[in-house]
């Protein structure tokens, strides 16, 4: 079978599909004829063609996954425009992070919606820490643009990204691949078809992933001889202790297809993922304090270096002379801010890709801080299952029931060193649990012969999770343990979609969605043992109680100075609710006009919200009182627990999808303007410091578009690309609260982006087929923090990957080799900028040039 590039399609950007199709048509043998495959889609829980969809879509299918060497969700996005996903950094564990024009979310905390909707065969995903999914066994992925708020429901106002698996067949076939690459890396993937009775039939699949560390950790005190900095002694004398970036990943399904009669289907399934991989890989920027003028062209001036001392000036690392070590330029391996003297070539390490993180607080232990030494855990680990069910029933020929459920749940456990420096600033070990149970009923119909077709549905979800950690900052003069807090949520919804067809030409579709949420979070803060900061305060003794002994007049050295009762920060702060309610009307038009079979306009406005919640990293509780609370010393202390609103979005859409030359060239493209409002940012002052609260304190206005295209000029030559604009504008009086000035921009929105994809199969005499293929694509800056600091400017970057494959002709077999960061881009994933309580800027850099021989046998 050849394999022919039938790259990204959209319904608002195709970029078209190889070989395959989702829900393929007749002609979805593979051999296109070198023209543009008809994809069919289910983006209004109907299935239509592709070009037929008046929404904005990118549609991949298994082979052009394939084709591509993609195989997790994060890589998909470099060809859809103005999408962004990336892999979460060390302080979220395994989780991703999801942007679609301008709207995501990048907090792993439940309290904090995801702005993208991401699905599984039509189950919501409802957190990032469970949405970095492996793309195994796949038909197809949809990545739907813009506000889905009547289709898919809160939480999708950016977009949605559907994964829909590959159904039994019971045809008796199956496969194995086999991957060895850099890093050591290894994947097997296999799967096996076949009926089991009589319309029974079962899929079951499996992948296994490893692959060693590319970030490598050094003992500073081994490797900086006479530094001031001692050794750890973490692998006796060896200068080299570990790595990050490590894989170790397993995962396998059981699918379950019953169709008993023509009219009735059942489809369940099991899953059962295991990730037991090492941290994201850390490597510190910058560090030491702010320079002395704002001119100053970079963060950090290495002559002013962070003194790392308690309140009474202990030290957090006493140095080999007793003296503290302080956080500078020394512990900055690479870049404009380094001053390490580290003779990298010496050890055979790379200054770009080397970490001196330890996890540990060695710090002596006072009074007021009495639960030293610590060392947080250096792990990445992810177990999570879920059962689907999916039933459909054809009650007529135009009436259809469609039932959807689903159970769900995880527990990630992840450590990290935040400031991935030797000194104890920042240490954190998390652990979160998490259960979901949802329920979907659809009822699609047609009146009038097809005048009318409409779907009605009701959707229900039930979640709970917990989360805990502990929290070590010695920077804040905090080290406490964080939960388990609860976040039990329901959200209930009813909707309808209808299209109405006037002419066979012409359609209007309508949707309306109304949606009902309530979170409640319970906060408990206690000390690593188990005590409870003021554990004898009442709610009779608010406003009165102060937090700690400094307010009341205590000789202290501020809050967290010795002679305050540890973490008295935080009092209050235990067995305590906060609870957000709230409902919601979403609703959605479009008409679409066919000029011809070649060419389909549309224009559509559509609203969609991310819930909202409450703030779920106070400092302050309730013991803290208002701002003008009489009775203290000093007036910093706030109440900082407060409800947030949902955000809200409004796009108008204009677009076209059109095919040309006997379907030899495709061309989608779409225009819109977003109203954005109640923007959800997080505010550092409120007007308490430290303060970490989610406040609606913005809203903006964004435009945009997006070209996809893709073209078979000859046969056995096709071409695929994506180009994409977005400008995003603040109304700069509503992000004041925030410390905005309004001329930033939303986290990971790139201004342009752009792909292409070239691939050329060649047959052989003996009927082999030889492909060839190469994908490029580019994102300009991004910022990776509200703020738009330049710390967190992630440079713009091109980046190549190629693939050369041999299928036999009978395609029982096929060996690729690819090479991926063909062009060895050094380039940022993500940054942190934590300046102002850290000093320290990080980063998480990507792989390098890699290859990877891949041998696939088709059974």
């Amino acid at each position: 079978m050849k394999l022919r590039t039938m790259g990204v399609v959209s319904s608002l950007a195709v970029m078209a599909s190889l070989a395959a199709p989702a829900y393929a048509q007749d002609e979805g043998s593979g051999d296109t004829g070198g023209r543009n495959t008809e994809i069919v889609v289910t983006a209004e829980f109907r299935e239509a063609k592709l070009q037929d969809t008046p929404i904005a879509i990118t549609a991949v299918n298994s082979e052009m996954l394939e084709a591509r060497g993609q195989t997790d969700i994060a890589q998909v996005a470099a060809q859809a425009p103005n999408v962004t996903l990336k892999p979460q950094p060390q302080n979220g564990g395994a989780g991703l992070i999801a942007f679609i024009r301008g709207v995501g979310q990048t907090d792993f905390n439940y309290a904090l919606d995801p702005g993208v909707g991401v699905y599984v065969d039509d189950v919501y995903i409802p957190t990032l820490s469970s949405s970095l999914l492996d793309l195994m066994d796949l038909d197809r992925i949809e990545i739907l643009r813009g506000p889905q708020g009547t289709l898919a429901g809160k939480n999708s106002i950016g977009g949605a990204i559907k994964l829909f698996s590959q159904k039994p067949k019971g045809d008796g076939s199956g496969s194995l691949q086999v991957t060895y690459g850099s890093y050591n890396r290894l994947d097997i993937r296999g799967m096996a078809d076949f009926k089991v009775a009589e319309n029974l039939s079962a899929r079951v699949s499996g992948v296994a992933k490893s692959r060693d560390g590319y970030v490598d950790l050094l003992d500073y005190g081994r490797t900086h001889p006479g530094s001031n900095v001692p050794s750890s002694n973490a692998r006796g004398a060896n200068a080299i202790v570990g790595t990050q970036g490590g894989q170790s990943y397993v995962a396998g399904k059981v699918a379950l297809r019953w169709t008993p009669t023509d009219t009735l289907e059942v489809n369940v399934s099991a899953d059962y993922t295991s990730d037991h991989s090492e941290p994201a890989p850390t490597v510190v920027l910058a560090a030491g304090l702010p320079g002395p003028t704002s001119s100053n062209p970079h963060p950090f001036d290495p002559k002013i270096p962070n003194p790392a001392t308690n309140a009474n000036g202990g030290a957090w690392l006493p140095g080999v002379n007793g003296l503290p070590v302080p956080v500078d330029c020394h512990f900055v391996p690479y870049g404009v801010n380094s001053c390490d003297t580290l003779n990298a070539s010496a050890l055979g390490v790379d200054p770009r890709f080397i970490s001196y993180a330890n996890f540990m607080d060695g710090m002596a232990n006072t009074s007021q801080a009495p639960y030293k030494p610590y060392a947080a855990k250096q792990n990445q680990d992810f177990i999570g299952w879920g059962v689907h069910g999916n039933v459909s029933l054809d009650i007529s020929d135009n009436l259809q029931l469609v039932w959807i459920s689903s159970w769900r749940e995880y527990e990630s456990r992840w450590g990290q060193d935040q400031d991935a420096t030797p000194v104890p600033v920042a240490q954190l070990d998390n652990e979160m649990h998490h259960r979901a149970w949802s329920q979907e009923l659809r009822l699609n119909g047609a009146l009038g012969d097809g005048l009318l077709e409409y779907t009605l549905g009701g959707f229900y979800f039930d979640q709970n999770g917990n989360y805990t950690a502990r929290v070590d900052l010695n920077y804040a003069g905090i080290d406490f343990i964080h939960g388990p807090d609860t976040t039990p949520s329901t959200s209930k919804a009813v909707f309808f979609n209808g299209t109405l067809h006037p002419t066979d030409a012409w359609s209007i579709t309508g949707g309306l969605r109304y949606s009902k949420d309530e979170k409640t979070y319970t906060y408990y803060r206690s000390n690593p043992d188990g005590s409870i900061p003021f554990e004898d305060w009442t709610p009779a003794d608010l406003p009165a109680l102060p937090i700690c002994e400094f307010f009341q007049g205590a000789p202290t050295a501020g809050p967290t100075g010795i002679g305050n009762t540890p973490n008295c920060l935080l009092s209050g702060l235990y067995g305590i609710s906060d609870t957000f309610k709230g409902d919601r009307w979403d609703w959605r038009i479009v008409t679409d006009y066919r000029f011809s079979d070649q060419f389909l306009a549309y224009a559509s406005v559509s609203t969609g919200y991310k819930s909202g919640g409450v703030n779920p990293r106070p400092f302050f509780g309730p013991s803290a009182g208002e701002c003008d609370a009489p009775g203290y010393v000093a007036p910093a202390a706030c109440n900082q627990l407060k409800a947030f609103n949902p955000e809200t979005l409004t796009t108008y859409e204009i677009g076209f999808k059109s095919d040309f030359f006997d379907r030899r060239l495709r061309l989608n493209a779409a225009g819109f303007i977003n109203k954005y409002n109640d923007i959800i940012l997080t505010l550092s002052a409120c007007p308490s410091v430290p303060c970490l609260q989610p406040n609606n304190v913005g809203k903006a206005d964004v435009k945009g578009f997006e070209l996809e295209m893709s073209a078979y000029p000859v046969d056995g030559l096709s071409f695929d690309g994506s180009l994409s604009y977005i400008n995003f504008k603040y109304d700069a009086a509503s992000v004041a609260a925030a410390g905005l000035t309004g001329d930033e921009v939303t986290p990971y929105t790139p201004e342009w982006t752009y792909s292409f994809g070239i691939q050329y199969d060649h047959e052989l005499k003996n009927g082999a087929t030889v492909s060839a293929r190469f994908d490029g694509s580019y994102q300009s800056d991004t910022f990776t923090e509200a703020s738009n600091s330049e710390a967190s400017r992630v440079d713009g970057v091109f980046l190549g990957n190629a693939r050369l494959s041999y299928t036999t002709a009978d395609s029982d077999w096929r060996v690729s080799l690819e090479v991926q960061n063909l062009f060895d881009k050094f380039y940022y994933l993500s940054k942190s900028d934590v300046t102002a309580s850290l000093g320290l800027v990080t980063g998480v850099p990507a792989l390098p040039r890699t290859w990877a021989v891949t041998v696939r046998r088709n059974f």
